[in-house]
């Protein structure tokens, strides 16, 4: 029994620590929580006055876009996007960004129902939580 208990939790971390399944939680709205910079700042957002839509498709294409978030479920946002192309390099789940005045790559540390956490090409980690829109009862 204890063996099978073991085998169980082992399956449980290693896949949740599996890139591939970052994929899965990559999808959707995400309001950036805390940055820190690769010489250990810290910033913490109480506030965020846009937040990040995240798009990829089952070919690792897509886009993420910058949104200023309304009320019941709407959204205000300009034509710009920033490319998305997804890769499992390394045992790691790399995100390339392009843009016609860039190219980048930040790298999936974590993603969950909840969080994303990525590092960028500087050492600095993005952590993000899932965003909830505001609903209000209006009539």
């Amino acid at each position: 029994m204890r063996k099978l208990l073991f085998i169980t939790l082992l399956l449980m971390v290693s896949c949740s620590n599996n890139p591939e399944h970052y994929l899965e939680h990559l999808n959707g709205y995400w309001e950036i929580e805390e940055v820190t910079l690769s010489n250990g700042t810290k910033k913490q957002y109480q506030f965020n006055e846009t937040i990040d839509y995240i798009n990829v498709n089952d070919s690792l294409q897509g886009f993420r876009k910058k949104l200023k978030p309304g009320i019941n479920d709407t959204y205000f946002t300009s034509d710009d996007a920033e490319k998305i192309i997804a890769k499992l390099e390394n045992d790691n789940l790399v995100l390339y960004y392009s843009t016609p005045y860039s190219k980048w790559k930040e790298t999936v540390l974590e993603a969950s129902e909840t969080h994303l956490k990525v590092r960028n090409e500087n050492k600095d980690v993005y952590l993000y939580k899932r965003y909830i829109p505001i609903q209000l009862d209006v009539d």
